[in-house]
């Protein structure tokens, strides 16, 4: 059911494959999985991919600086879980370093901050160690640093102790 009755020929395969890059950002191993899916032999899917990159439907920095952008404002997402995701889609480790340095380390580590405060809110009452270990290993789950999130850490517990 995934796929069609009929492999698609491929210029029907490319006819579609660019009225998805139209529509949004794609990294070239999404369409190279989707061209697969489609019935293209290797050959053909090598050549539908080269099309796209020539047209400029495809370019693998333009998706990576817009990957890293969304994930980490709208997901809240450190550099280790980011730089994950895109190798999984296939992006070069070239790539990906050039992306990541559209992120502002200031607002890298103030996003931080905003998560582990409202993540402190949660745990707060709990043993001090347990509530640090928590606080760590939820920083840990959205793909931050171990430097960095201790030092925000502190920042926050250090923050609630002086308040009480």
């Amino acid at each position: 059911m995934n796929s069609p009755k009929q492999p698609l020929t491929p210029q029907q395969a490319l006819n579609r494959a660019a009225a998805l890059c139209a529509r949004s950002e794609q990294a070239s191993g999404d369409i190279h999985d989707k061209l697969v899916k489609w019935g293209l032999n290797a050959n053909e899917v090598r050549q539908v991919l080269n099309q796209l990159v020539e047209q400029g439907f495809i370019d693998n920095e333009r998706y990576a600086r817009a990957f890293v952008k969304d994930r980490f404002a709208f997901n809240g997402w450190g550099r280790i879980k980011i730089a994950h995701q895109l190798k999984l889609k296939g992006i070069p480790a070239d790539v990906i370093d050039t992306a990541m340095a559209v992120i502002d380390e200031d607002a890298y580590q103030q996003r931080l901050l905003e998560l582990l405060q409202a993540k402190w809110r949660t745990v707060n009452g709990r043993e001090r160690r347990a509530a640090w270990a928590a606080m760590m290993r939820f920083a840990a789950s959205r793909g931050f640093e171990v430097q960095i999130a201790s030092k925000c850490v502190k920042r926050v517990t250090d923050i609630d102790a002086e308040n009480d």
